[in-house]
């Protein structure tokens, strides 16, 4: 079934799933990268990769399946060979009475369906997949890390190996631990070295899982290489080294920025991995929703003053600022970025990299950036009483001023800003919206089940009694009545009962209620009452129950956030 551009306008234009405008400049943007204009529309957060499978399937007339819900067992996809279902776009993922369920990508192919038939013996019912959906299932066959590691090392231990034949192991072990980082979508590998041992961890969805044991006598060389791979010095043992380096997967390009630290068994590796694979730069796939996603629009459409984002460390405020880039990122505004570091590059904004060794900080970058004659600046942390100024200025002379801070609320980060010698009247007249966020655990979806709350769970929650008055405002007076969900976990989460996270919110407007509150130094709790009571402001706790009751986390996890 070939998608045609037509064929693709008909489907998603005429009905409004997006508009002409959208279509025409994804149209010209696959021309100019020379991409499949489906690839390129999903990409560009116009459409989800699921929603346009179902359109699709519905038009060719194929059941459609989303394979990342589906139990595949290994029997069954090793009915087809991996270079087989790699080259014709196919994926085995079930066994009936009737025959075996197979996802195409091309299911109108007789060609390769009897292809198929003839090698695996059985009748082959054919299911619409994505390409993306394909790609991700083709991970599948790859062998576990410990499979991997376990070849890698008993070539290690041949007395008799080449120091060139050593030296190409080491680097396989690398590769391996990034691939398989990749893979399951860790967010950071962890190298960590013991008295006897060298552990291996990752952090899936915010959560260390240890991987792998690796003996000690490896550390030097697995550190070495990875070291050269970020272009560090080798003979540097005793300071910290931060670096960076790019790998190649099958989805694509993956970002992993290195830091390197002395430690007393002898030196801890961190490497975080940053890839398109990863990225959700989308306000409502990120958990934006109702009320709060209208005020940050607002603001986004305001043509000054700044917007904030506060949260500790890890709780995706950069994430969300690039969310609000992707919006803005048109080609008659001229955006300009301050980061430490750059996390992703953005096509069409100038992204300046803080750089202490040649005195390159947030202030002088800043300083730099507004003579740059930007419409749009972003600054990556504001840490300072200097920053603090010079963002606040620049939003006064007619700048949108994106940045971050850290604060536990919403509320606080105006007297913050107080602290930092910004002047009430400039805090009171620059700042539009202030998104205060965590991130909590999404349930996974291939486990999920309902359930009723347990004694000890009631109990929990009524230690809470912000809980309580913000379960009878949703209407759940009746702890009895309340179905929930949870994952009973599987081999798709790691038996964790979660994958994937989503951010809980509160999103602070400033009205004039607030204004009058920052001109006479009110304190963040009275700025906070004043939100929720009179400007409907719903808190991270609020937020992160109505994520509960539909059914995208628990209440564990949302207690576990915002209790810190």
């Amino acid at each position: 079934m070939k998608i045609t551009p037509e064929k693709l306008k008909a489907l998603l234009v005429d009905p409004g799933h997006i508009s002409a405008p959208q279509f025409k400049a994804a149209v010209d943007e696959a021309k100019k990268r020379k991409k499949d204009l489906a690839d390129v529309i999903v990409d560009n957060n116009l459409i989800k990769d699921e929603q346009l499978g179902r359109l699709l399937a519905e038009e060719s007339e194929y059941p459609f399946v989303n394979l990342r819900k589906e139990k595949i067992d290994e029997t069954v996809l090793n009915l087809i060979p991996e270079l087989v279902a790699q080259s014709k776009g196919v994926i085995a993922y079930e066994h009936t009475k009737e025959g075996v369920k197979v996802g195409m990508v091309m299911p109108d192919d007789l060609e390769v369906r009897h292809l198929i038939e003839k090698r695996i013996g059985e009748r082959v019912l054919p299911r619409f997949i994505t390409k993306r959906d394909l790609n991700e299932a083709l991970f599948k066959y790859k062998p576990s890390l410990k499979e991997d590691f376990e070849d890698i090392l008993k070539e290690l231990e041949r007395s008799d190996l080449p120091r060139d034949k050593r030296d190409d192991a080491i680097v396989k072990m690398v590769d391996a631990l990034l691939i398989y980082g990749y893979e399951n979508k860790a967010s950071d590998i962890h190298i960590e070295p013991y008295i006897n041992k060298v552990m291996v961890r990752f952090r899936i969805d915010g959560v260390m899982h240890d991987v792998l044991e690796i003996p000690k006598e490896l550390l030097d060389f697995i550190i070495t290489r990875i070291k050269i791979l970020s272009k560090l010095r080798i003979d540097e043992h005793r300071a910290a080294q931060d670096g960076k380096f790019r790998f190649n997967t099958k989805g694509g390009l993956v970002d992993v920025r290195v830091s390197v630290v002395p430690v007393t068994e002898g030196e801890n590796a961190v490497m975080r991995l940053l890839s398109a694979k990863g990225r959700q730069f989308n306000l409502v796939g990120l958990g934006l929703l109702g009320h709060d996603l209208k005020k940050v629009k607002r603001a986004i459409r305001r043509p000054h003053g700044m917007i904030l984002v506060t949260g500790p460390t890890g709780s995706g405020k950069t994430t969300t600022l690039y969310a609000v880039l992707e919006i803005l990122n048109v080609r008659d505004i001229h955006i300009s970025t301050i980061e430490d570091p750059v996390e992703y590059d953005i096509e069409g904004v100038s992204q300046i990299q803080v750089n202490p060794k040649t005195n390159l900080t947030f202030a002088k970058g800043l300083r730099a950036i507004v003579r740059q004659d930007p419409d749009i600046i972003m600054i990556g942390e504001i840490r300072d009483r200097e920053t603090a100024g010079i963002a606040v200025n620049s939003a006064l002379t007619g700048h949108l001023v994106l940045s971050t801070l850290h604060t536990n609320d919403a509320a606080t980060t105006l007297p913050r800003l107080l602290d930092m010698r910004v002047e009430p009247f400039l805090v009171a007249s620059t700042v539009n919206v202030v998104i205060a966020q965590r991130l909590v655990r999404k349930i996974c979806e291939k486990c999920r089940a309902s359930y009723t709350l347990t004694k000890e769970e009631k109990a929990n929650i009524l230690v809470e009694p912000a809980v309580i008055t913000i379960l009878k405002r949703l209407g759940h007076e009746n702890l009895d009545k309340i179905t929930l969900f949870k994952g009973n976990g599987c081999k798709a989460c790691t038996e964790s009962g979660y994958k994937g996270r989503i951010g809980v919110f509160e999103v602070l407007e400033m009205e004039e209620n607030i204004r009058e509150l920052v001109l006479g130094h009110a304190s963040s709790n009275e700025l906070m009452k004043k939100a929720v009571k009179e400007n409907g402001m719903t808190t991270m706790l609020y937020d992160g129950l109505e994520k509960v009751f539909r059914g995208m986390t628990t209440i564990e996890e949302v207690l576990r956030v915002t209790r810190e």
